[in-house]
C-alpha cells in the first residue's frame, strides 16, 4: 500500500512539474501583440508533434487559431503563415527585414556561406555565382549533354531486373547526376565515398541541433566535415595539375573572366548547395510522377505521345537538346502538378531582423516565420478539384493560344492575333506567377536551379516512358510528411515498350 502511494505521489509530482513547465513556457512567449497559438515544452517546443502529426498538426492549429499563429518548432519560436497573399508578401519583401531563416541544424551542416544562410551583398554574390553556372548557354553547351548521356546510360537494363525500387534509383540518380555536373573526373570509389557521406548529411539537416554522440545532428556535422576534406583534396589536385576543367567546380575555381570570385570555403558551400538543393526535389518528383502517371493512364498516354514525337525526329543515338526540353509542354505540366499534389516542398522559412508588424501583430526580432504552402496547394478556391491529378490545369495558356489562332484564322484578321499575342504571353507567364504559385519559392529567393531541375526530371521521364512499360509490385504505402517517401520502397516491374 505504501509503495502504491509513493508511485501515485511521484505521478502527481511529475504531472504538476510538466504542467508548470508548459504554463511557464506559454507565459514566456505571451508578449503583447503576438498572434495566438501554443508553444509546447521548453527547448523542444512542439517539434515532436509537428514532425509526427505533420499536416494534421497544422490543420488543427489553423482550426483553433486561424491561418496566422505562433508555435515553437525545430528549435526556435516560429510564426506559421498559411495565407496565400500574406505568404507572397513575406517572400517578396526580404529588404523589409524578412530574411532567410532556416533551422540551425540546416545552417550548421550546409555551411555559413550557403545561399540560404546569407543575405545582402553575400547573397547576391553566391546567387550570381550559382546562376552563372546554370545559364542558358551553360545548359545548352555543357549541362544538358551531360544530363542526357547520364540518363540514357543510367536507365539501361531495368527490364532485366526482377523489380526496381524507384525510390532508391531516383535518389541515386539525382545525386549522381549533380555530382557528375560538379566534378566529372571522379572515379567510382571517390563517388561512393561522396555518396555515403552525403546521405548522412541529408538526414542531419532535419534534426534537433543537439550535438551528442549518435544523434543525426552529430552524424550530419561529421559527414559535412568529411565532404569538406574530400573537396579540399580534389581542389588541391586540380590546382597542382594545371589543367582546365569544364565542369561546375572548374568554373567555380577559375580566376580569369570570372565575375564571381569565391574563397575556397564559399566554393565548398556552393558545391554542397548544388548537391543538396536538387537532390530531394528531383528524386521525389521523378518517383511521384511515375506513381501518378501509373494511376492515370490518360496522362501517361499524353506524355508518351509527346516524347515519342521527339524521338521520331531524331536518330536513335541522338541526344536531347535545349529546344527539345522547351518543347515538352505537357511534361512541364506533369512536373508542376506532381510538385503541387505531392507537395515535395512544404514551405520555406524566414527570420525577422528587427521587431516588425505583420498581419496586425508585432513579431519580435529573431523569430522564424514559416511560410507554410502545403494547404495552399489543396485550396478549392485556387484549384478546381485539388486532390485530383490533373496536369491539363497547367495547359490553359496553350488552349488560349489555339483559341486566338483559330479565331484569327476564321475571320482572316491577322491584326487580331497581333493585338492579342502579348496577352497570350502574359497569360502563359501568369500561370507561374500567380500569388499562390510558390512551388519554387518566391521573391529574391526564387529557386535559381528551377529550370535545371525541370530539365533533369524531363530527361528522366523521356528515357523512361520511351523505353519501358511498368506495373507496381508490393503496393507499399507512401508517407507525405516531413518528407515524401516510401518507407519500404516503391517497387516496379519494368518491361520493354
Amino acid at each position: 500500500m505504501g509503495i502504491m502511494m509513493m508511485i501515485l505521489g511521484l505521478l502527481v509530482i511529475i504531472v504538476c512539474i510538466c504542467s508548470a513547465l508548459l504554463r511557464w513556457n506559454q507565459m514566456r512567449y505571451s508578449k503583447k501583440g503576438l498572434p495566438p497559438g501554443t508553444m509546447g515544452w521548453p527547448i523542444f517546443g512542439e517539434t515532436t508533434e509537428f514532425l509526427k502529426q505533420g499536416p494534421d498538426f497544422m490543420k488543427n492549429q489553423r482550426l483553433r487559431y486561424g491561418s496566422f499563429f505562433k508555435s515553437h518548432i525545430l528549435g526556435c519560436p516560429t510564426i506559421v503563415s498559411m495565407d496565400a497573399e500574406l505568404n507572397r508578401y513575406i517572400l517578396m519583401n526580404e529588404s523589409k527585414g524578412l530574411v532567410a531563416g532556416y533551422p540551425q541544424s540546416m545552417l550548421d551542416i550546409l555551411g555559413t556561406c550557403n545561399i540560404a544562410a546569407v543575405h545582402g551583398p553575400s547573397h547576391r554574390l553566391m546567387r550570381g555565382s550559382l546562376l552563372s553556372l546554370i545559364s542558358p548557354a551553360m545548359m545548352k553547351d555543357h549541362l544538358l549533354p551531360k544530363i542526357d548521356d547520364f540518363m540514357r546510360n543510367y536507365l539501361c537494363g531495368w527490364d532485366d531486373l526482377e523489380t526496381v525500387d524507384i525510390q532508391e534509383k531516383t535518389k541515386h540518380m539525382a545525386f549522381l547526376s549533380s555530382l557528375l555536373q560538379i566534378a566529372e573526373t571522379l572515379i567510382k570509389p571517390e563517388v561512393e565515398e561522396y555518396r555515403t557521406e552525403f546521405f548522412k548529411l541529408v538526414v542531419g539537416t532535419l534534426s534537433v541541433p543537439i550535438d551528442l554522440p549518435g544523434t543525426n545532428y552529430r552524424c550530419g556535422i561529421q559527414a559535412r566535415n568529411n565532404i569538406d576534406r574530400l573537396l579540399t583534396e580534389l581542389m588541391q589536385k586540380r590546382r597542382e595539375s594545371g589543367e582546365t576543367f569544364t565542369d561546375m567546380l572548374g568554373y567555380l575555381m577559375k580566376k580569369e573572366d570570372n565575375r564571381y570570385l569565391l574563397t575556397d570555403k564559399e566554393i565548398r558551400d556552393q558545391v554542397v548547395t548544388i548537391l543538396y538543393s536538387g537532390y530531394e526535389t528531383v528524386s521525389t518528383t521523378s518517383m511521384m510522377a511515375l506513381k501518378y502517371l501509373h494511376d492515370h493512364p490518360k496522362a501517361l498516354d499524353e506524355l508518351r505521345r509527346e516524347h515519342l514525337a521527339i524521338r521520331e525526329r531524331k536518330r536513335p543515338d541522338e541526344p536531347l537538346i535545349l529546344d527539345d526540353i522547351k518543347s515538352m509542354k505537357f511534361t512541364r505540366a506533369v512536373i508542376f502538378e506532381t510538385s503541387r499534389l505531392a507537395t515535395i516542398v512544404n514551405g520555406v522559412l524566414r527570420k525577422t531582423t528587427h521587431d516588425l508588424e505583420l498581419n496586425g501583430y508585432l513579431i519580435p526580432k529573431g523569430w522564424r516565420i514559416y511560410v507554410y504552402t502545403r494547404e495552399i496547394n489543396y485550396d478549392t478556391s485556387l484549384y478546381e478539384d485539388p486532390m485530383i491529378f490533373n496536369p491539363w490545369r497547367w495547359m490553359v495558356s496553350v488552349l488560349y493560344f489555339f483559341f486566338l489562332f483559330f479565331m484569327c484564322h476564321c475571320v482572316l484578321l491577322f491584326e487580331t492575333f497581333v493585338a492579342h499575342k502579348e496577352g497570350f504571353f502574359m497569360q502563359e507567364k501568369s500561370l507561374e506567377s500567380k500569388s499562390y504559385f510558390l512551388l519554387f519559392g518566391g521573391g529574391a529567393r526564387l529557386c535559381p536551379g528551377k529550370e535545371l531541375g525541370i530539365s533533369e526530371v524531363s530527361s528522366f521521364l523521356h528515357y523512361f516512358v520511351t523505353k519501358y512499360r511498368w506495373e507496381e509490385k508490393g503496393g507499399e504505402k507512401l508517407m507525405v510528411f516531413p518528407r515524401v517517401s516510401a518507407p519500404k520502397g516503391y517497387h516496379l516491374k519494368c518491361s520493354p515498350y
